[in-house]
Parts: C-alpha cells; structure tokens; sequence
C-alpha cells in the first residue's frame, strides 16, 4: 500500500484496552479472508497475537458485535502481534455493549 493509511484519528495506543478472547475472520485487501485471534480492544483500536502475515499499513475489515462491519488499518507489528487503529473511534455506549459481550467476566472488565 503506498505512502501507508491515512488516518483522521491521532496515534491513541495510550486508550484504556480491555482484554478479550476474540476469534475474528477478517477481509484483508490482498491476503483475503484471514483469521486473527483478538487479544484486546479500546473504542480506538485493537491487539491481535497471531499477525505474522500483516504489515505497517495494511487494512482489513473486521466484524465486531454491535457495530458490525468497520475498518482498520495496522499500526504497528511485532513479532507475531500486531497493533490496529479502527477507521473511526467507537461511540462510547456502542464500545460498552461490545466489551460486555467479548468479555463476560465483570471481574475483568476495566471499570468505566
């Protein structure tokens, strides 16, 4: 992809993230349909711990619950994680019904 994602949201990997257990098939623009395993998630963004075929701007298509289908764009690899800043923030009661959805446990969950 050339000159990388172009993005109206700063860099906010400081977000609060919550951590979940999400298996997610995603469109990705070259590779295809991919499956990613989501290790945690903000309105901003998301982690993912199996990323060893993505790159530094790559985009995909994942499906949350909620708010279905958004855009995302990869911000940062390494080594096999890499790190996803959605195409639009996440509005904040739409972010809360998807967390107590992917992570059940309010143990778990940030408070909020």
């Amino acid at each position: 992809m050339a000159g990388g994602a172009n993005l109206s949201v700063t860099d906010l990997r400081r977000a609060a993230r919550h951590p979940v257990d999400f298996p997610a098939i995603v469109e990705h623009f070259v590779h295809g349909d991919l499956h990613l395993h989501v290790s945690n998630l903000s309105a901003h963004g998301f982690m993912v711990d199996n990323a060893a075929q993505l790159n530094r701007g790559d985009r995909i298509i994942i499906r949350l619950p909620v708010v279905g289908r958004i855009e995302a764009y990869v911000i940062w690899v390494r080594d096999t994680r890499a790190g996803f800043q959605f195409e639009r923030i996440i509005r904040f009661d739409d972010f809360g019904a998807i967390i107590d959805q992917l992570q059940p446990n309010p143990r778990l969950r940030r408070p909020r």
